[in-house]
């Protein structure tokens, strides 16, 4: 049988393996030089014009800059449901209640109707989730932001790169977070990184990050120990220098997928939108568990179904209140994720094309 192509692939190299080696050599191991530099690179190199700050996961980051937001209990974030758990989950332990809106059948993202007939009296936020690495429509979000006195919260955790008209994801709101899971476009082996639109958020983030502290044993408040290692800023720091050129890989792969497959609805790219294809994502419209199922076992090639659950039917979410979510339920049922990471080469792209379309003849 042919090798398994799997629907993701970290890509770890030597460069990675010796900087690992050079901070457990250094004798510095957790928060120090590493982390520092890694923020400021991260923040140069994908244009975001603002201070970062590194912290231990992507549900971390997105935690800790709600807080540092002011987001609190009584509060009211609204949210895609057509998402990880993480991006409501995030709103929860601050005490607040995630609302979710429904997506926009094209980009899977937060459509602006929706949102707006989900915004109350309690309402203070608007988190967009940049899906698939695709950017959310932010004109449209930020001028209901603007019109009601909302705050933007980014989830970029997909979406490295992506950017919207010129701007890059992550430089929209009060803050943007990036997840550095394995899985994703860059990884740091665990990890993510706060966007921070001003000083003071950036501020709080660090506070909270490290049990409240700047100042050793004089806490302000009540914090956590959310801290990246300099193990994981070196793997992350080396990662950066070849994201571009993964990216470019994957919008490669991509356009060959959509110029070539047949039977199934293909990824649509906004007017204006830089998608960077953390996932490549097609529509099954009848029997999408089955056609997965076929291709691991017939062509011996994965995919990934994302988000088959929506969080507003997940148990936490069950009695939430929420418009309805036609979209959401939609894509619940028919999207699909084919592999398209870079490891994927030519041949591999040529049998991805010629199993998808075969089992969509065949009304797999």
């Amino acid at each position: 049988m042919t090798d398994f192509i799997p629907p993701a692939k970290p890509l770890i190299g030597d460069e990675e393996r010796a900087a690992v080696d050079r901070v457990l050599q250094s004798g510095m191991i957790a928060q120090g030089p590493e982390v520092k530099a890694f923020e400021e690179e991260f923040a140069a190199h994908f244009g975001l014009g603002r201070e970062c700050v590194a912290v231990n996961s992507g549900t971390s980051g997105q935690h800790l800059g709600l807080l540092s937001s002011g987001v609190g209990p009584g509060d009211e974030v609204i949210v895609p449901s057509f998402t990880f758990a993480a991006t409501a989950n995030s709103v929860a332990l601050t005490g607040a209640t995630p609302v979710f809106a429904d997506i926009e059948p094209g980009s899977f993202c937060l459509d602006a109707a929706s949102v707006e007939s989900a915004i109350t009296e309690r309402t203070v936020g608007i988190m967009p989730v940049h899906l698939y690495g695709h950017p959310a429509n932010m004109p449209a979000l930020q001028a209901l932001a603007d019109k009601h006195g909302l705050m933007i919260f980014e989830d970029a955790a997909q979406a490295h790169g992506a950017s919207l008209n010129g701007t890059p994801v992550g430089a929209f709101g009060t803050f943007g977070m990036f997840s550095l899971y394995p899985t994703k476009n860059m990884t740091s082996g665990e990890g993510g990184m706060v966007s921070c639109a001003d000083a003071e958020v950036a501020r709080k983030v660090r506070l909270y990050r490290n049990q409240g502290m700047e100042k050793q044993y004089h806490n302000e408040v009540v914090g956590l120990n959310n801290r990246m290692t300099d193990i994981h800023a070196a793997i992350g720091r080396e990662q950066l220098k070849k994201v571009d050129a993964w990216t470019a890989k994957r919008q490669q792969n991509a356009a060959f997928l959509s110029a070539n497959l047949e039977g199934v609805v293909v990824p649509s790219v906004a007017q204006g939108a830089v998608h960077v294809y953390h996932q490549y994502t097609i529509r099954v419209p009848e029997g999408r568990d089955d056609f997965s199922a076929a291709l691991k076992s017939e062509y011996n090639i994965g995919s990934g179904m994302f988000y088959p659950v929506p969080n507003h039917r997940l148990a936490p979410f069950a009695a939430s209140s929420h418009p309805e979510l036609p979209e959401t339920e939609k894509a619940a049922r028919e999207c699909l994720s084919l592999p398209v990471h870079p490891s994927v080469d030519q041949q591999g792209l040529e049998r991805i094309v010629a199993a998808v379309s075969a089992l969509a003849k065949a009304g797999a």
